[in-house]
């Protein structure tokens, strides 16, 4: 049987391709090793939203490259779709595609592990002109599954590349995303976490205004699935229609995971994002009155070209004030080919890693807070058992709080009632409601 390895590198929309992509192979008679292992070919997923992240890709090349110098190595996504002969030119690697087309790499590979002689293969198609590429899975790895209802961005915001390496807003058939969700839960899945690119822009390609909050309330209706959860999301288009539309929608977690970037409208204004502090604190707002026990967390980006000492006051102000849950929080990187890139105002290195430093060390004394508060009240949340260790198990609740918690009677994908105790570093310690 031959052997294939997949690296993923990057969102969680990568991580769905990966296994669309493993499933693809599996239908062709290959087995699905772990990529640290000798394999007969293996595909590298890539990401290319930071110079860092590109770096990593080569790396991964490479690294596999040294397992197996004879393995068929093929590079797919991102970074790829940008650069398509620079991961040509990384030695071992003899397919190459972009981010459209890539269930194709199973008959790439193939062929080349078929004839040796075979010279490399690439393949990088205008995304601008690309429709939706029918993928599907029917298990999950995990108890929490990832599906891909949307491709695609249009935002064009000054430092992001993605935009270019995945084109437009292309939305996956409706019937094929509730097909899809139904069949992952009937295969015991116990969360699906809808994701796209700009997961809110779904539907905006479709006919007879049908969107992401339509969709939702679809699956809900039908009881598609025991829970939803949804992807990273633009603070903009989660404003009072969408938020009345999923009002009273029972499966749809209440956590929300709004890209906000930056607490300064003026940087804001400079990256072209499309809304500014106030708005988004509205939505935020009028989520949490529909939904009580809504979490939020987010991504900023810290140094931008021109962001001043006070800019950064105005992002920590907002960490603060919403009380995210958790935020990722990364340095600007230049990305070739992007406005922001050129920008006047570039911040100095160390001045990004100092304003890093100080926005990590913040949020997670906000959400230190949020979770010593969620203690103190007590109030029982639901949650489904993952991973377990030395009799523990982790789960998180249906707000995204992150628990630790002693089922020895559950196992992996129950939904069960716990009640949080104490929390540390970040994790709630509970104990089932029962047990209380």
């Amino acid at each position: 049987m031959r052997t294939v390895g997949l690296y993923t590198l990057g969102c969680k929309v990568s991580q769905y391709e990966t296994e669309a992509i493993a499933e693809a192979f599996e239908a062709r008679g290959f087995a699905v090793l772990p990529p640290t292992e000798i394999c007969d070919a293996y595909v590298v997923n890539t990401c290319t939203v930071t110079a860092e992240s590109d770096r990593k890709c080569r790396q991964t090349v490479r690294r596999v490259a040294r397992l197996n110098p004879d393995a068929v190595i093929a590079v797919v996504g991102c970074y790829s779709q940008r650069k398509p002969e620079e991961a040509l030119a990384i030695k071992g690697v003899s397919v190459v595609l972009g981010t459209a087309d890539k269930l194709t790499v199973v008959d790439r590979v193939i062929e080349r592990l078929d004839c040796k002689e075979c010279g490399s293969y690439m393949s990088v198609r205008d995304v601008t002109a690309c429709e939706f590429e029918g993928m599907r899975i029917t298990r999950a790895p995990r108890t929490r599954a990832y599906v891909k209802i949307e491709d695609g961005c249009e935002s064009k915001c000054t430092y992001c590349a993605i935009s270019a390496a995945r084109g437009r807003v292309r939305s996956k058939a409706p019937e094929d995303v509730i097909a899809e969700v139904e069949g992952l839960a009937s295969a015991g899945t116990a969360e699906v976490v809808l994701t796209g690119i700009e997961t809110a822009a779904y539907g905006r390609d479709l006919t007879n205004g049908y969107g992401l909050a339509e969709l939702i309330c679809e699956l809900d209706r039908r009881g598609s699935c025991r829970r939803l959860r949804l992807g990273s999301l633009a603070p903009e288009l989660v404003g009072r229609d969408f938020a009345e539309r999923v009002r009273g929608v029972g499966i749809l977690a209440p956590h929300f995971h709004l890209s906000m970037q930056s607490g300064s409208d003026s940087v804001l204004r400079r990256m072209k994002r499309r809304y500014n502090v106030a708005g988004a604190i509205e939505n935020i707002e009028r989520l949490r009155e529909i939904f009580p026990r809504a979490q939020f967390t987010t991504d900023i980006m810290v140094g931008f070209p021109g962001e001043t000492e006070e800019d950064f006051e105005r992002t920590k102000e907002l960490v603060r004030r919403v009380r995210f849950l958790d935020a990722h929080v990364f340095a600007f990187s230049p990305r070739e080919g992007t406005p922001a890139a050129t920008y006047d105002g570039q911040i100095d290195e160390s001045v990004k890693r100092r304003r890093s430093a100080e926005l990590i060390s913040l949020k997670n004394e906000v959400r230190d807070d949020v979770l010593r508060e969620i203690c103190e009240m007590g109030e029982p949340m639901v949650a489904i058992l993952e991973s377990m260790e030395d009799g523990v198990y982790t789960a998180h609740s249906d707000s995204f709080v992150e628990l630790r918690v002693s089922a020895p009677d559950g196992k992996q994908g129950d939904m069960v009632t716990v009640v949080p105790v104490s929390s540390n570093d970040g994790v709630v310690n509970a104990v089932l409601a029962y047990e209380k």
